[in-house]
């Protein structure tokens, strides 16, 4: 019987995030001072009353959603993660749960990868799909199939759970991947509204300005492994989950493999730290045994 800690990504940020743990948790009210100091400017401001328009930039989302859950985190009483991972940005969150990097230099590669990426959404227009109701090999299989015959780029992206698998490429690919998922029986083929193709090579930009931040901040050696979403599978040496973090920003998020490849080495219950509620239900339909909660 082992505690997992898990910690959400871009998309669960909400108007008025966090605030409830500043007014109510001291170590909690020092985190989000911390990161104002660090980013400097006052980013907790727009946390507890900016728009959702605010919110949506990637350059303050991505931030945003790395305090709220490092905050939350520590809002608890001596948390003891025996396993850890975060879906794709949430790495971040818990690499600073396994003690691999202090807080502050967690928030500053944090910034860099928000600000490049959004730099490399800006060079291509590009975006993302969710398709319900596949099987995995299919979406896969119509991916490849369509970025031969269009020779532009659609490729899985995000691995959900089982029956949900988000795809990226180019607007071309991807309107007609969605198309091409219908036909094959799929419930639901969405676009949706985001900035750009995560998880995909037009991330590749990104890569490399992030790639150079990584290589010149020390990672310590982990107090317990970190399931990582391009390896699917525990991490401990710090030069290996220096490089999955690198190649995450251009490779898909397995995070249904990472729940499998948990809960095979005796996670039984799951505690996400973070904005929103998304990543328990993933569990839940990963697997229906799992023991849930969350701190929001």
């Amino acid at each position: 019987m082992m505690h997992a800690y898990i910690f959400p990504g871009q998309g669960a940020q909400f108007s008025g995030m966090g605030k409830n743990l500043f007014d109510e948790n001291e170590k909690a009210k020092q985190i989000f001072k911390e990161a104002d100091d660090i980013l400097g400017f006052p980013i907790s401001e727009t946390m507890f009353s900016g728009t959702d328009e605010a919110l949506k930039q990637t350059n303050v989302t991505q931030p945003a959603v790395f305090i709220h859950s490092v905050a939350a985190f520590y809002s608890l009483d001596h948390p003891q993660p025996e396993m850890v991972a975060g879906h794709s940005l949430g790495e971040f969150s818990a690499l600073v749960a396994n003690k691999t990097l202090p807080f502050a230099d967690a928030l500053k590669l944090v910034s860099v990868r928000a600000e490049a990426m959004q730099k490399a959404c800006a060079i291509n227009p590009s975006t993302m799909a969710a398709i319900l109701n596949l099987p995995d090999e299919k979406v896969e299989e119509i991916c490849a199939r369509v970025s031969e015959e269009t020779g532009e780029v659609v490729v899985p992206a995000n691995y959900n759970c089982p029956g949900q698998l988000v795809i990226s490429g180019s607007m071309h690919a991807i309107q007609v991947a969605c198309e091409r998922m219908k036909e094959a029986g799929a419930k639901r083929a969405l676009v949706l509204p985001v900035g750009g193709a995560f998880h995909s090579p037009f991330m590749l930009p990104a890569k490399e300005e992030l790639a150079a931040a990584i290589e010149n901040t020390k990672f310590e050696k982990p107090i317990c492994p970190v399931y990582q979403n391009v390896v699917a599978r525990a991490v401990t040496d710090p030069l290996e989950i220096k490089q999955n973090l690198v190649e995450q920003l251009t490779g898909a998020v397995k995070w249904t493999q990472c729940v499998q490849a948990m809960i095979q080495d005796g996670a039984t219950r799951f505690t996400e730290c973070g904005p929103g509620k998304v990543l328990q239900g993933l569990v839940q339909k990963i697997n229906k045994e799992m023991e849930v909660d969350g701190v929001s």
